[in-house]
């Protein structure tokens, strides 16, 4: 997750320290990104300041502990500008926790074991669409709104896969999933002959 790069763009409006950008980048993203842990934070500000990209300055407090205060610095806006010009690749490619649900549940040769994790699922999915909709009539920020459209629009589509995956491996009571049941083949190539090789002749 380009997080820190997020974490620049705040500080591009200008100087702010730990949980003063903690609440900034809350509000920005909206709920359904979830808290953003406080040490996960520091840990980004000191990765940032360790590569340049901001510096930090330590601002006496009459009663409190010392404030941290970051600013962006030139090469933090540059790098921030080549970020923003990039399109976004998935960071975790394809792979799914659920898609390896649904082979182990497919390989099983087993229809019960197959409708239990999508009837499962379903369920969950449509409790997550419910609450995203919920939490988009709420707000009244336009972009956390969009960002919201956008995270049902991804459970939306988990759940044509799981009506896929049904279609496809319990349409025909059955009888699909007994022919995934094959254990892959054991039969290995030849070995090598031991010891010495004999000439030919």
């Amino acid at each position: 997750m380009a997080i820190q790069h997020a974490v620049l763009a705040l500080l591009a409006r200008g100087p702010s320290y730990g949980y003063e950008l903690k609440g900034a980048f809350e509000a920005a993203v909206g709920p359904q990104w979830g808290p953003l842990n406080i040490g996960h934070l520091y840990q980004i500000l000191d990765r940032l300041s360790r590569d340049d990209l901001v510096v930090a300055e330590r601002h006496a407090q009459p009663v409190k502990p010392d404030r941290v205060v970051y600013e962006i610095t030139e090469a933090g806006r540059a790098e921030l500008d080549r970020w923003l010009a990039e399109p976004s690749p998935r960071s975790g490619g394809f792979r799914d926790d659920f898609f390896l649900k649904i082979t182990a549940a497919a390989r099983s040769g087993e229809a019960a074991t197959v409708r239990t994790v999508l009837t499962n699922q379903r369920g969950h999915l449509m409790r997550e669409l419910r609450n995203l909709d919920g939490l988009r009539r709420r707000t009244d920020d336009p972009v956390v709104g969009l960002l919201l459209a956008a995270a049902s629009r991804h459970v939306e589509a988990d759940l044509a896969f799981v009506d896929d995956a049904e279609a496809v491996l319990l349409a025909d009571g059955g009888a699909l999933l007994a022919t995934l049941t094959g254990s892959p083949s054991t039969h290995s190539a030849p070995r090598p002959a031991s010891g010495p090789a004999q000439a030919a002749g």
